[in-house]
C-alpha cells in the first residue's frame, strides 16, 4: 500500500475541513442518509458547514420543519456519503447526530455566521409544502424577509462520527480502509479491507 492508515485519517479529515470553507470542494455537498418513520431509507444532499477534526464532528444546517429533522429526532444514527471527483475518493461516515434549535448557543452562533441570503431560505413555508403561485409572487420575492421568522425555523445538526469508510478508486488497484473513533474523537482502530 502506498499510503498508510494514519495518512488516510489525516488526509480524509483535511479534505473535509477544506470542504467546509470551500464551495468548490468535492466534499462540500454530502449525502445525508436517514430512516423515516415508516422505516424507509431517505437520502438528500446537505451542505457541510463546519468540521472539528479533533472531536470528529461534522456540522450541517437545516429547517426544523423538514422531514429530515423529524427523522433524526426518531433515529439519530445516520450515514453521510461524499465523493471527491478529482481525487476519485469516496468517504462514508457513520455516527450519531445531535440537534440544536434556534434557542441553543450552537444555533445562535451558526446563525450569526450566515449571509442574509442564506438566512432568508429559512423564512416562508415548510420544506416540501406546495407553493401557491399568484400574480404578486414576483413582487413578494423582492420584499425583505423577516430575519426572526427564519431564525425560528433554523436548526443545527452536529454529527459525531464514529466510523469512516475510505474508498479510493483507481484504474488498477482500488483501495479501501475502515477507521473507528472513540467518543472523544481519538482514532481507535484502523485496517485495510477488501474494496
Amino acid at each position: 500500500m502506498s499510503i498508510s492508515l494514519e495518512d488516510i485519517d489525516i488526509s480524509a479529515w483535511t479534505a473535509l475541513e477544506t470542504a467546509a470553507s470551500d464551495p468548490q470542494s468535492g466534499f462540500r455537498y454530502l449525502n445525508l442518509c436517514t430512516v423515516d418513520t415508516a422505516g424507509n431509507p431517505q437520502a438528500r444532499m446537505v451542505v457541510l458547514r463546519r468540521v472539528d477534526r479533533l472531536a470528529r464532528i461534522l456540522e450541517f444546517h437545516t429547517d426544523t420543519r423538514s422531514p429530515k429533522w423529524q427523522e433524526i429526532a426518531a433515529h439519530p444514527r445516520v450515514t453521510v456519503v461524499g465523493y471527491g471527483h478529482q481525487q476519485k475518493l469516496q468517504l462514508r461516515l457513520e455516527g450519531t447526530i445531535k440537534q440544536y434549535t434556534f434557542e441553543s448557543q450552537q444555533a445562535s452562533a451558526a446563525w450569526r455566521g450566515l449571509s442574509a441570503r442564506t438566512r432568508s431560505t429559512y423564512a416562508g413555508g415548510p420544506p416540501g409544502d406546495s407553493l401557491a403561485f399568484h400574480a404578486a409572487a414576483d413582487d413578494a420575492s423582492t420584499q425583505p424577509l423577516d430575519d426572526a421568522e427564519g431564525l425560528a425555523h433554523f436548526g443545527v445538526l452536529i454529527l459525531h462520527v464514529n466510523t469512516l469508510d475510505w474508498f479510493q478508486l483507481s484504474r488498477e488497484n482500488n483501495q479501501r480502509a475502515w477507521l473507528t473513533y472513540t467518543d472523544s474523537g481519538a482514532l481507535h482502530a484502523s485496517k485495510w479491507i477488501n474494496p
